[in-house]
């Protein structure tokens, strides 16, 4: 398959799948589906998959993606939810004790690229940013309903973005003129008050007001935090539960957790710093750079 046609490049795939020990007949949950690349490695080592995500375009990619690469293995159990439901979703699809559970945060190359999903600052799109369609607020909605202050915190927190309070200022001050519709007019705007960027800089400035927007709306975090106290009850012992990550908000809340679990006894973190891509890696899958990978394993 070319690269062009993958519908998500997942980062650090190698090193994901043998931090979860993917044993034949056993039991994991892939709790962010996406493209199907990590759960595909796990059915071809013999792994039983329940396989959740929230994007109806991913659990239909997948599946189509699964019929065609693993014929003849068990096919895997699909459902389309919010991982913040994963301890409810897996005891109703019979995964009660797995002994694996993996967590790949963050956006897929398809949502980013796919105009009408409104996730990227470089293609002209709807300001959506929406991962599932039930979900009612978008980030058109934020961007032209909260004032300069909520915007500036909104920014600062969810993006720890240095020129919150310049964004915001400048996006109240273009919308009185009209309203803002698509992720190029936004993108337009912080472009204009940006600081030029130093030589070696490639990080476009709208990044992290980008990545705010979309964490609010999807209320990341919170689902994460949410998520990750379920799969203890889940696991089995020696069981592992991995996590990759793509900003430091998310990597903190999995560092604590995984911190705090080790210190009741209840896990044992197994890596004691981050697994990051290599240089090949990041050349070839640029936007696995900011990947960071975690795993640890249940006394």
């Amino acid at each position: 398959m070319k690269k062009s046609e993958v519908y998500h490049i997942p980062a650090l795939l190698h090193e994901t799948i043998q931090l979860l020990n993917v044993k034949p007949g056993k039991q994991y949950i892939d709790a962010t589906l996406g493209g199907g690349g990590h759960s595909e490695e796990i059915l071809k080592r013999g792994g039983i998959l329940l396989g959740i995500d929230q994007d109806p375009e991913a659990i239909a990619f997948a599946a189509k993606r699964f019929k065609q690469a693993c014929p003849g293995l068990t096919p895997p159990r699909l459902v389309q939810a919010n991982f913040k439901d994963i301890k409810a979703i897996a005891l109703e699809s019979g995964f009660d004790r797995v002994d694996g559970i993996l967590f790949d945060l963050g956006v897929s190359s398809h949502q980013l690229e796919t105009p009408e999903r409104g996730f990227s600052f470089n293609q002209e799109g709807p300001l959506d940013m929406r991962m599932s369609p039930e979900l009612s607020v978008t980030a058109k909605d934020l961007v032209n309903v909260l004032n300069e202050g909520e915007l500036a915190e909104l920014f600062w927190k969810l993006g720890e973005e240095k020129f919150a309070r310049r964004y915001a200022k400048a996006i109240v001050s273009a919308r009185k003129i009209s309203p803002i519709l698509t992720g190029d007019q936004l993108a337009q705007i912080i472009l204009r008050e940006a600081p030029k960027r130093g030589r070696f800089d490639r990080t476009h400035p709208a990044t992290r007001v980008f990545q705010a927007l979309r964490i609010a709306v999807n209320d990341e975090l919170h689902c994460l935090q949410i998520a990750l106290p379920q799969t203890i009850g889940l696991l089995n012992k020696e069981g592992r539960l991995v996590v990759l990550s793509f900003h430091s908000l998310e990597d903190r809340i999995v560092k604590n957790f995984f911190l705090e679990e080790e210190r009741k006894g209840v896990l044992k973190v197994i890596t004691k710093k981050p697994l990051t891509p290599t240089k090949e890696e990041v050349e070839f899958n640029p936007r696995s750079r900011s990947a960071k990978l975690r795993a640890a394993e249940k006394n």
